[in-house]
């Protein structure tokens, strides 16, 4: 029988941890009906034909062996993390009957085989982590009834087949990290069913023609589009007034070649929740109706040439966990309301032409793990409250025109590994108690005016590794507690006024960097 002639041995499947996990691949020299069926990994329908091959995690390489169009009751196979390095025979394409299909992380090579566009059930097919090559299948716009189809992270080329109009029910479409090119098809946007969709890190342009009406998600066109979103995100403008906007969920255009706008309508994505479009070369300003989507949480628009304001109430209706908008061209100040619903974890603005004083209402924001406001032109003073947050460890405002303090409450931090003040104006002391944060790392406050004598307070930071406090106006000794701090390897004291003698280090100290 062809169960004998395929599973009565391993054939090629090998097992690279030595683990063994097959072990029972072998056929019992007792006349035991269907004895495959009792197999690791195997599981036959009512009449004892496989129906499911789950190799889920078992450490195992080689190929897999033509033979296994053999197997055609078979309906799901899982071959996920496993070693697995040829290329799939063209014979995978005649078990019509999968429905689903996981070959994630492993290392297969060369084309998909063609033909998968006969198993008309197949729901999912993820090929993600491999090494593929070669073009994307037409016929993969057959399977209709596909919902998910992950290709990320492989070396496919050329363009998203025009056929994938067809795939009315795909949720998921991913084919980040390959070295896809050429226009984003107009069709994709008649996907209506589509959730999340992953294009990240290819060389994708703009789509420069009308789409016809339809939920879109992706490209700008021309005439009345003028910009990302007009023509593929969203449907076009008509006169119908029941028009529902798209069910997308997420929407990841990162690492691109996108140019031009976000167009106004992007609006009308209310079920958006992740807007990833970093690293791109989109410009303009951002429509203040983002601000309206009421789902978002993570927007990533770093290193793009935006430009102008960020919508004033961005935040205020939605419920924001992710904002990095760095590397960029906006100006004017700072939204206030960005920390309203209290997810925010991480506010990234560097590099940018911010203005104005740090937001209020910032240092109350319990969520907040990173703040990263450096090389901007803010100014006024650092307000009180970031010492009382819990989980911010790293609060960066370096390169700003910040006056007066750093508010003695810092020191009462429970988290702060990462602090850089440098480039500001602040004027006053060091709080006293600045060097007990007790996880304190990094501290730069270099090119400032600060004043005093350095606290003497070394010994109760025992993780410092980087200390800078170059170009101010310090008096008085080097504290020896210094020499306490085995962990430091940069130290910068130049460009002061301190004066005495320098300690001598302790033979534990890895200080390398004295200047």
């Amino acid at each position: 029988m062809s169960r004998r002639r395929i599973w009565g041995k391993k054939g090629s499947i090998k097992d690279w941890k030595l683990s063994d996990h097959l072990k029972d691949w072998k056929l019992s020299e007792q006349q035991q009906r269907n004895p495959h069926c009792n197999w690791t990994g195997i599981i036959c329908n009512s009449v004892g034909d496989i129906e499911k091959l789950d190799l889920l995690r078992r450490n195992l390489s080689g190929k897999v062996s033509d033979e296994i169009q053999l197997l055609r009751s078979l309906v799901s196979i899982d071959l996920c993390r496993n070693g697995f390095s040829s290329a799939l025979p063209r014979s995978f394409s005649n078990l019509t009957l999968l429905r689903t299909v996981d070959l994630s992380q492993n290392y297969f090579v060369d084309s998909f085989p063609e033909g998968l566009g006969m198993t008309i059930g197949l729901t999912l097919l993820n090929a993600s982590s491999n090494n593929f090559s070669g073009n994307i299948l037409v016929d993969i716009g057959n399977n209709t009834g596909l919902e998910t189809l992950d290709l990320r992270g492989n070396f496919f080329i050329g363009s998203i087949p025009v056929s994938f109009r067809n795939l009315r029910k795909l949720k998921f479409l991913g084919v980040s990290g390959n070295n896809l090119t050429g226009l984003i098809p107009r069709e994709i946007g008649e996907l209506s069913a589509l959730e999340s969709v992953v294009l990240g890190y290819n060389e994708f342009e703009i789509s420069r023609s009308r789409l016809p009406e339809s939920r879109r998600f992706d490209s700008p066109g021309t005439g009345e589009s003028k910009g990302i979103g007009s023509d593929v995100l969203v449907p076009e403008q008509s006169q119908r007034k029941d028009r529902r906007s798209t069910s997308l969920t997420q929407l990841d255009l990162s690492y691109n070649m996108l140019s031009r706008e976000i167009a106004l309508e992007i609006s009308a994505l209310k079920s958006l929740q992740l807007f990833n479009v970093m690293s791109n070369r989109l410009t303009g300003s951002i429509p203040s109706g983002i601000s309206n989507l009421t789902q978002l949480g993570i927007h990533e628009l770093w290193n793009n040439s935006f430009s102008g304001s960020l919508p004033n109430d961005l935040g205020f209706n939605s419920p924001l966990e992710w904002v990095d908008v760095s590397s960029n061209s906006f100006t004017g100040r700072i939204p206030e309301n960005l920390c309203r619903r209290g997810n925010l974890t991480k506010l990234i603005l560097f590099n940018n032409a911010f203005s104005g004083p740090i937001p209020v209402g910032l240092p109350t924001c319990d969520s907040l793990v990173r703040v990263r406001m450096q090389n901007n032109f803010l100014s006024g003073v650092i307000p009180v409250g970031f010492g009382s947050l819990e989980k911010l460890q790293r609060l960066e405002l370096a390169n700003n025109n910040l006056t007066w303090q750093i508010p003695n409450d810092i020191s009462s931090s429970p988290s702060l590994s990462f602090m850089d003040f440098s480039r500001n104006q602040l004027q006053s002391a060091l709080p006293s108690l600045i060097f007990s944060i007790p996880n304190l790392q990094n501290f730069l406050v270099s090119d400032n005016k600060l004043i005093g004598k350095i606290p003497n307070q070394f010994q109760d930071c025992p993780s410092l590794s980087i200390l800078d406090l170059s170009s101010n106006q310090f008096t008085g000794a080097i504290p020896a507690s210094i020499a306490s701090c085995q962990k430091l390897v940069y130290l910068s004291l130049r460009n002061n006024q301190l004066s005495g003698e320098i300690w001598e280090p302790s033979p534990f100290s890895i200080c390398q960097t004295i200047r």
